[in-house]
């Protein structure tokens, strides 16, 4: 329960967003890497909300069939049947 008291800062998700990164970012092209890395930076400036690297580091996580982090509760924190959903 102490754990959960702790909040959880932007510069501490940024650090887990580029330790995540790290695992497939040998894989990425010039550009995807410049991309993904913009896209964290923007998130830790305060630019744009979490969800933008978290979705990207999903792409690249299932495209590189990354296991260890496929398993992490981090990109996926809230079973499916709770996530928003948009309606048409």
């Amino acid at each position: 329960m102490a754990a959960l008291g702790i909040l959880a800062t932007r510069r501490a998700h940024t650090n887990v967003l580029q330790h995540m990164a790290g695992y497939f970012s040998e894989r990425l092209s010039a550009d995807e890497r410049q991309e993904l890395g913009q896209v964290i930076r923007d998130y830790h400036r305060g630019l744009s909300p979490l969800l933008v690297p978290l979705t990207l580091i999903g792409h690249y996580v299932r495209r590189f069939r990354v296991v260890y982090l496929q398993e992490q509760v981090y990109l996926r924190p809230h079973p499916h049947e709770l996530m928003l959903r948009n309606h048409v």
